[in-house]
């Protein structure tokens, strides 16, 4: 602590006055109030006890305050961290010594859960140490030895025999998780958590530090985690220990860093505020713990930064009985509290009975009341925050009114099973002819300002980069050396022709169009395709995206097979080789649905080429069935699959990623994907989608990187270049992004590409769909040489305010290869020779489809 230096009187009458007044704190402030003690610490809390009341009152339940009744299992003991103040992790030996198996097993399980739910219990908490097997080869032999592939698949299973047998609802502790995994636990767990405890690196880095040598407490680990899970729409719980030697600034910059997670993503459920209490055959059983009085100040404070209505918690088993102190500074929940099993983190601390803390609780002035393992307002809102495959698992025990839990639920189990089949089809498809006139009535859903995070914090967070500056660079070398071989262009050449404008610009793409020349010839490709976007429900939350919506919404749609493989057969019957298929994140979707659409095309149209499914889609269909990304694609492919989308790239930089979504993938698992599907034999495009909150330094770092992936793979297709289409786009409707890239940053960006990616990738396609006919065939001057394809009928470009129209025949692309003053040539997906039949068929119907299909008969 740094108690040697506590603040003068004056600093701290001023920052008590502001908390009072309620003005935001900022970190000075915050770091001199937890520090108040006596009289200004009964200032501070009844501050802050006002601003708890006022959002008691605000969520519809004043005067409450709440405790969830669970069951702890502490499903293995075993970590790979070495906290120095913790006896929950053990090490093998000890554990057989004791009479215990390396993990809980099933049976006991499901014994304790069981007896919880004959006493009332509605949480399993679920807590278990860090990736042991990476630690403990014994930890890695039991999962092999039990079928699992690692110990969060054992979670996952367990989870869902909890919710089967005994209907109580899982909140997961597993520790540090990855965006997958979230992807993996989240359909079988009502919440998640894990304590933040501080972001003072040195606590972690500095020999002697409470968590050195412990991989999983490293600040910036644990913070990408919360971050991945608001990301995830998971309801989590987090929170600081305090009193493990931070200092007063530090504690402070941890409930900073905890306010702007919530603030960003609206995810974090419930915060718990835990003192220090020092255990015995510890290393730091000799530290003392921490006092009562920095506990309620932690409180008080917090409860000023995190706004009235957070959820604060304060564990009532290490507080020696001081539950008024506590309900005084500012919290609203007790945690949970069991009447069966011990607090197995603080084994010493016995829970206070159920119903002494009523007792105490109304002493305050406070009625005690059992909410869920997920709190009110997330029951309330059911997704995306639940998953449909749990929330009838949630529903069973919520109070509709209050979303806290009913008294009078029979906890019992319920079935937990994947959706078997694609939703029935219903709404409409006509979205690309008619979205101007018919459907929705404004720019925007109505569930704009939460759906996608906090624009506020959106804005900050861009303001924050400043604009791109413009390179002056020497150009004059720069186009030199792209004159004489692209490959050596160095990063600071290539950034200075990416700023290129007038006559260096005009240099640029006659370099660029030369290198085309020299690489693929002057013949403009094409390709005769059908768009099958099977389904517009989504809830990732992309803040770029006008195409998603809630099953609710006017324009949602979902197609069957059957309608799916009539929309192939009918595209194949005017002469297309392919269709491209890909659809929105619906909930209800299987994750074995996209082998059945993959099957059911082939079946009816053995000849036709399949592209389909996003790197994201591949992995929402991976978690959901439990195979690996690897054994999710060979299925598919064994199903109908030929090639990928590389869609869901944006730009393949997470510092962007984050700003134009909430939900999708990240750059390293979009990666992963393509990787591992080139390695099969799944050949992919990829794209870049730019315009938005971008700059040059991102497109360069997109391309390097897409080259670095085509030396290893060599599966890439094609590179296609996605001006972002702004006019409906959320990020653009909040006043983040830019209008969409400029006539200059095209022509630009599409030199660059051929120059970048050759010779690796030697196709370079622009997008009729979002630049129309002129502006295509100015970038087949610039360095293109394909035109993607027909489409019939394209929806989300449409959708995001596209005005080019959602299809082209083929005469009307061999119109645009005449305006660029170029031959042209029809192509299979893979640029091969089309088959005289397929052409015949495609110049006899011109490309076009009799008729649009409807939804429903």
């Amino acid at each position: 602590m740094d108690a040697s230096n506590p603040p003068t009187a004056n600093a701290m009458r001023r920052a008590l006055r502001r908390a009072r007044d309620g003005v935001a704190l900022d970190l000075t402030e915050a770091a001199v109030l937890l520090q108040a003690r006596g009289e200004d610490l009964r200032d501070l809390c009844s501050s802050a006890a006002r601003l708890r009341d006022a959002g008691l009152e605000a969520a519809g339940r004043p005067g409450v305050i709440t405790y969830s009744k669970s069951v702890f299992i502490p499903l293995t003991r075993l970590c790979r961290d070495k906290c120095h103040y913790c006896t929950f992790a053990t090490v093998p030996g000890k554990l057989r010594r004791e009479g215990h198996g390396l993990y809980m097993s099933p049976d006991e399980v499901l014994e304790v859960a069981r007896r919880g739910a004959e006493l009332g219990c509605k949480e399993a908490l679920i807590t278990l140490g860090d990736k042991p097997e990476d630690r403990w080869p014994e930890a890695r032999e039991w999962l092999d030895a039990h079928g699992y592939d690692d110990t969060i698949a054992y979670v996952r299973a367990m989870s869902i025999r909890i919710l089967e047998e005994t209907g109580l609802l899982p909140h997961l502790n597993p520790g540090v998780l990855g965006w997958t995994d979230f992807q993996r636990l989240k359909p079988v767990s009502a919440s998640m958590g894990m304590m933040l405890e501080t972001t003072a690196t040195r606590l972690w880095s500095e020999p002697g530090g409470p968590h050195f040598g412990s991989p999983d407490k490293e600040p910036a680990v644990r913070l990408r985690v919360l971050e991945d899970a608001g990301r995830s729409s998971v309801p989590f719980t987090s929170g600081l220990l305090i009193g493990i030697g931070e200092t007063y600034q530090e504690r402070a910059e941890s409930l900073f860093a905890l306010r702007k997670v919530s603030r960003a993503y609206h995810g974090i459920q419930e915060l718990i505020l835990q003192n220090f209490r020092a255990k015995p055959d510890t290393a730091m059983r000799g530290m003392p713990d921490a006092e009562l009085d920095e506990l309620v100040a932690t409180v008080a404070v917090a409860r000023h930064l995190m706004g009235p209505t957070a959820c604060l918690q304060a564990p009532p088993n290490l507080v020696d009985g001081e539950y008024e102190r506590l309900i005084a500074a500012g919290i609203d929940d007790w945690g949970g509290v069991s009447p069966l099993t011990p607090d197995h983190v603080n084994p010493e601390r016995p829970w206070p009975q159920i119903e002494r803390l009523a007792e105490r609780s109304a002493a305050a002035g406070f009625e005690l009341r059992e909410r869920l393992a997920v709190y009110p307002e997330y029951v309330r809102h059911g997704e995306p925050w639940l998953d449909p495959r749990v929330l009838p698992h949630v529903r069973a025990l919520a109070d509709p009114r209050t979303g806290l839990a009913n008294p009078d639920a029979v906890v019992r189990g319920l079935p937990w099973q994947e959706p078997e089949d694609l939703p029935e089809s219903y709404g409409r498809t006509d979205l690309h002819a008619t979205i101007d006139t018919e459907g929705r009535t404004g720019d925007r859903r109505a569930d704009f300002e939460d759906v996608y995070g906090d624009w506020e914090v959106l804005r900050e967070q861009v303001l924050a980069k400043g604009a791109p500056e413009r390179l002056a660079g020497d150009l004059r070398g720069a186009l030199a050396t792209a004159a004489d071989d692209p490959t050596k262009l160095t990063d600071d050449q290539a950034l200075a022709l990416f700023h290129a404008d007038g006559p260096a610009l005009d240099a640029l793409c006659r370099i660029a169009d030369e290198v085309r020349r020299d690489a693929v010839g002057d013949e403009v490709t094409y390709c005769v395709t059908r768009n099958i976007n099977f389904t517009n429900v989504c809830y990732t939350g992309c803040r770029f995206c006008a195409f998603a919506q809630r099953r609710t919404d006017a324009d949602a749609y979902t197609l069957s097979l059957e309608q799916v493989a009539d929309r192939a057969a009918q595209a194949w019957e005017v002469g297309a080789t392919e269709v491209c298929m890909q659809g929105g994140i619906h909930p209800d979707l299987p994750g074995t649905a996209y082998f059945d659409i993959a099957r059911a095309v082939k079946e009816r149209v053995p000849g036709i080429h399949v592209h389909a499914f996003s790197p994201m889609e591949v992995v929402n269909g991976a978690t959901r069935t439990g195979l690996s990304i690897r054994d999710w694609l060979q299925r598919a492919k064994e199903s109908g699959l030929d090639t990928i989308p590389g869609t869901a790239a944006e730009i393949l930089d997470d510092e962007v990623r984050w700003v134009l979504t909430k939900g999708k993938l990240p750059a390293a698992t979009w990666v992963e994907v393509v990787t591992t599907a080139h390695e099969l034999g799944i050949r992919s495009s990829s794209t870049m989608m730019y315009g938005h909150v971008d700059t040059p330094q991102h497109w360069l770092g997109h391309l390097r990187l897409l080259a670095e992936i085509q030396q290893r793979t060599g599966g890439f297709t094609e590179f296609v270049t996605l001006p972002f289409v702004h006019t409906n786009a959320p990020v653009y409707l909040a006043g983040i992004a830019r209008p969409g890239p400029t006539a200059r940053d095209n022509r630009a960006v599409v030199a660059m590409a051929r120059l970048l990616l050759h010779p690796h990738i030697p196709n370079i396609q622009t997008s009729w769909v979002k630049l129309g006919a002129e502006g295509a065939a100015e970038m087949l001057r610039s360095g293109a040489n394909d035109l993607g394809g027909t489409l019939m009928e394209e929806t989300i470009s449409r959708m995001a305010g596209s005005a080019y129209g959602s299809y082209k025949s083929v005469r009307d692309l061999q119109a645009i290869a005449g305006l660029a003053g170029r031959p042209h040539r029809q192509r299979t997906t893979t640029y091969g020779e089309v088959p005289p039949e397929r052409l015949a068929a495609a110049l006899a119907s011109d490309g076009h489809l009799p008729e649009l299909l409807p939804v429903l008969d």
